[in-house]
Protein backbone atom coordinates (compact mmCIF):
# COMPACT_ATOMS: atom_id res chain seq x y z
CA UNK A 1 0.00 0.00 0.00
CA UNK A 2 1.84 3.42 -1.05
CA UNK A 3 1.92 5.44 1.89
CA UNK A 4 -0.52 8.51 2.28
CA UNK A 5 0.19 12.31 1.72
CA UNK A 6 0.84 14.64 4.71
CA UNK A 7 -2.87 16.23 3.91
CA UNK A 8 -4.43 12.93 3.35
CA UNK A 9 -6.66 11.62 6.08
CA UNK A 10 -6.57 7.94 7.27
CA UNK A 11 -9.39 5.84 7.74
CA UNK A 12 -8.72 2.95 10.27
CA UNK A 13 -10.06 -0.95 9.61
CA UNK A 14 -10.12 -3.66 11.82
CA UNK A 15 -9.26 -6.70 9.83
CA UNK A 16 -12.35 -9.50 10.16
CA UNK A 17 -9.83 -12.06 10.06
CA UNK A 18 -7.20 -11.23 12.23
CA UNK A 19 -8.63 -8.16 14.25
CA UNK A 20 -5.66 -6.06 13.12
CA UNK A 21 -6.01 -2.07 13.17
CA UNK A 22 -5.47 -1.32 9.18
CA UNK A 23 -5.24 2.48 7.57
CA UNK A 24 -6.60 2.93 4.60
CA UNK A 25 -6.27 6.17 2.63
CA UNK A 26 -9.55 8.24 2.30
CA UNK A 27 -8.60 8.36 -1.10
CA UNK A 28 -8.27 5.10 -2.18
CA UNK A 29 -11.47 2.17 -2.17
CA UNK A 30 -11.71 0.14 0.74
CA UNK A 31 -13.70 -1.97 -0.76
CA UNK A 32 -10.59 -3.85 -2.32
CA UNK A 33 -8.36 -3.07 0.70
CA UNK A 34 -6.55 -6.43 2.21
CA UNK A 35 -5.24 -6.58 5.96
CA UNK A 36 -1.35 -5.86 6.10
CA UNK A 37 -0.93 -8.22 8.65
CA UNK A 38 -3.16 -11.37 7.18
CA UNK A 39 -3.74 -10.70 3.77
CA UNK A 40 -7.28 -11.07 3.88
CA UNK A 41 -10.05 -9.47 2.61
CA UNK A 42 -11.41 -6.43 5.09
CA UNK A 43 -14.70 -6.90 3.79
CA UNK A 44 -16.68 -9.41 2.80
CA UNK A 45 -19.96 -8.05 2.13
CA UNK A 46 -20.91 -10.92 5.06
CA UNK A 47 -21.55 -9.54 8.77
CA UNK A 48 -18.31 -10.44 10.95
CA UNK A 49 -18.85 -12.85 14.24
CA UNK A 50 -17.94 -10.97 17.38
CA UNK A 51 -17.26 -12.42 20.34
CA UNK A 52 -16.16 -10.76 23.91
CA UNK A 53 -12.61 -10.21 22.73
CA UNK A 54 -13.38 -9.03 18.94
CA UNK A 55 -16.25 -6.89 20.35
CA UNK A 56 -14.49 -4.23 21.86
CA UNK A 57 -11.70 -3.66 19.17
CA UNK A 58 -14.21 -3.42 16.40
CA UNK A 59 -16.35 -0.81 18.58
CA UNK A 60 -13.36 1.42 19.80
CA UNK A 61 -10.75 1.09 16.84
CA UNK A 62 -12.74 1.49 13.47
CA UNK A 63 -13.24 4.71 12.40
CA UNK A 64 -16.46 3.87 10.19
CA UNK A 65 -19.91 3.09 11.82
CA UNK A 66 -20.43 -0.31 13.37
CA UNK A 67 -23.99 -1.95 13.23
CA UNK A 68 -24.33 -4.79 15.77
CA UNK A 69 -27.31 -7.51 15.34
CA UNK A 70 -27.86 -8.84 18.81
CA UNK A 71 -29.11 -12.59 18.54
CA UNK A 72 -29.48 -16.17 19.82
CA UNK A 73 -29.14 -19.09 18.23
CA UNK A 74 -32.90 -20.43 19.65
CA UNK A 75 -34.38 -17.35 18.54
CA UNK A 76 -36.75 -17.72 15.27
CA UNK A 77 -37.12 -14.02 14.42
CA UNK A 78 -33.08 -13.73 14.55
CA UNK A 79 -32.75 -16.59 12.18
CA UNK A 80 -35.43 -15.38 10.20
CA UNK A 81 -33.78 -11.46 9.91
CA UNK A 82 -29.97 -13.12 9.47
CA UNK A 83 -30.25 -13.11 5.88
CA UNK A 84 -31.72 -9.46 5.35
CA UNK A 85 -28.33 -8.59 7.80
CA UNK A 86 -26.35 -10.10 5.26
CA UNK A 87 -28.04 -8.07 2.13
CA UNK A 88 -27.13 -4.90 4.51
CA UNK A 89 -23.93 -6.11 5.03
CA UNK A 90 -23.11 -6.44 1.16
CA UNK A 91 -24.41 -3.58 0.32
CA UNK A 92 -23.12 -0.83 3.67
CA UNK A 93 -19.45 -2.38 3.00
CA UNK A 94 -17.28 -0.19 3.22
CA UNK A 95 -19.10 2.56 4.65
CA UNK A 96 -20.06 0.65 7.95
CA UNK A 97 -18.83 -2.97 9.27
CA UNK A 98 -21.68 -4.99 10.45
CA UNK A 99 -21.31 -7.29 13.52
CA UNK A 100 -23.05 -10.12 15.00
CA UNK A 101 -22.97 -11.08 18.41
CA UNK A 102 -24.45 -13.72 19.97
CA UNK A 103 -26.12 -12.90 23.18
CA UNK A 104 -25.62 -16.43 25.10
CA UNK A 105 -22.21 -16.36 24.06
CA UNK A 106 -21.35 -13.15 25.64
CA UNK A 107 -23.97 -11.83 27.64
CA UNK A 108 -21.75 -9.48 29.39
CA UNK A 109 -21.69 -7.34 26.24
CA UNK A 110 -25.67 -7.66 25.87
CA UNK A 111 -25.87 -7.07 29.80
CA UNK A 112 -23.61 -3.37 29.09
CA UNK A 113 -26.02 -2.54 26.64
CA UNK A 114 -28.91 -3.00 28.03
CA UNK A 115 -30.21 -5.75 25.98
CA UNK A 116 -32.93 -7.29 26.65
CA UNK A 117 -34.70 -8.55 23.78
CA UNK A 118 -33.01 -10.05 20.53
CA UNK A 119 -32.67 -9.27 18.02
CA UNK A 120 -31.39 -5.49 18.47
CA UNK A 121 -29.84 -3.98 16.42
CA UNK A 122 -27.04 -0.87 18.02
CA UNK A 123 -25.44 1.56 15.84
CA UNK A 124 -21.82 2.70 17.26
CA UNK A 125 -19.55 5.16 16.04
CA UNK A 126 -16.15 6.15 17.97
CA UNK A 127 -16.78 3.39 20.60
CA UNK A 128 -20.22 5.13 21.50
CA UNK A 129 -24.09 3.96 21.15
CA UNK A 130 -25.87 6.48 19.09
CA UNK A 131 -28.85 4.20 17.96
CA UNK A 132 -30.83 1.02 18.65
CA UNK A 133 -34.17 -0.36 17.61
CA UNK A 134 -35.27 -3.68 18.39
CA UNK A 135 -37.13 -6.31 16.38
CA UNK A 136 -36.98 -8.52 13.03
CA UNK A 137 -36.89 -6.13 10.23
CA UNK A 138 -36.25 -7.08 6.48
CA UNK A 139 -33.27 -5.69 4.24
CA UNK A 140 -35.14 -2.85 3.26
CA UNK A 141 -36.23 -1.81 7.00
CA UNK A 142 -32.37 -2.21 7.86
CA UNK A 143 -31.02 -0.63 5.46
CA UNK A 144 -33.60 2.26 6.15
CA UNK A 145 -33.14 2.57 9.98
CA UNK A 146 -28.79 2.38 9.51
CA UNK A 147 -29.17 5.54 6.99
CA UNK A 148 -31.51 7.63 9.29
CA UNK A 149 -28.84 7.09 11.99
CA UNK A 150 -25.70 7.33 10.21
CA UNK A 151 -23.68 9.50 12.35
CA UNK A 152 -20.92 10.38 9.33
CA UNK A 153 -23.73 11.75 6.91
CA UNK A 154 -25.19 14.03 10.23
CA UNK A 155 -21.45 15.13 10.68
CA UNK A 156 -21.08 16.37 6.99
CA UNK A 157 -24.77 17.47 6.38
CA UNK A 158 -25.21 15.10 4.17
Amino acid sequence: MESATATESLVHVVCPSCGAVNRIPSSRSAKAAKCGKCHQALFTGKPVPADVASFGRHITRNDIPVVVDFWAPWCAPCKAMAPAFERAAAELEPRFRLLKVDADQAPDIAARYSVSSIPTLMLFYRGQPVARTAGAMDATRILAWIRAHDPQAHASGT
